[in-house]
């Protein structure tokens, strides 16, 4: 009787020590962590799993949306997105422009060109373009929205394209180049960008 308590208590414990193993790869006071860019950094951060979770994966540090100036003939409202900056501007009309940080298309996948947001969803349901099924067959043909969805809480629609600026569920993607063509934000600050953007925006890619 004693040596299946003992058993089924180091079977607790070893429960409990991996629960709490696993817990510490979100561990915000994580203190050696990497920023978007890939440079090592201190501070709070959030560890993304990898390897089916069961492996943590590098820290990453979310980009901080900021005011900053902006030189360049661009009306007020209008997304000026710098695909080599991997940053997204909204131009505020007095000098100024909000930057974000983003994600952007990997090698082989980035555009430029100018266009319109034609339509904004939030929580929008994902169709994978046929292109995209193609090269990921595992792809599903249709993903309601959801925390879940890889467009994460909102998405701006640019032009009659298959391109977004979206959310994602994958946020410490945010700062490096690794979509088929969208621009990925955090969920906090493509949901901060849909409320300043209205349908008919001017968006003009740069590379």
């Amino acid at each position: 009787m004693k040596r299946s308590m003992l058993a089924a208590a180091a079977l607790v414990s070893g429960v409990i020590v991996a629960s709490t193993t696993a817990q510490a790869f979100y561990n915000p006071a994580v203190m050696v962590r990497y920023d978007a860019m890939g440079n090592a950094v201190e501070g709070p951060g959030v560890t993304p799993p990898s390897s089916g979770g069961t492996v943590p994966g590098r820290n990453y540090t979310p980009i901080p949306k900021e005011v900053v100036e902006f030189k360049g003939k661009y009306s007020k409202g209008t997304i000026v997105i710098n695909t080599a900056e991997r940053r997204l501007y909204l131009v505020l009309g007095d000098g100024t422009a909000l930057r974000y940080g983003i994600g952007v298309g990997r090698p082989g996948f980035t555009w430029q060109g100018a266009h319109s947001v034609t339509r904004k969803a939030e929580w929008p349901g994902w169709t994978p373009p046929p292109q995209m099924r193609v090269r990921q067959p595992g792809l599903p043909a249709y993903m309601p929205g959801g925390p879940d969805n890889p467009l994460g809480a909102r998405a701006m629609y640019i032009g009659s394209t298959y391109y977004r600026i979206h959310g994602s569920n994958e946020p410490w993607t945010i700062g490096q180049a690794v979509s088929s063509g969208c621009f990925r934000m955090t969920n906090e600050d493509v949901a901060d960008l849909y409320e300043r953007v209205q349908v008919g925006a001017r968006v003009v890619v740069v590379n």
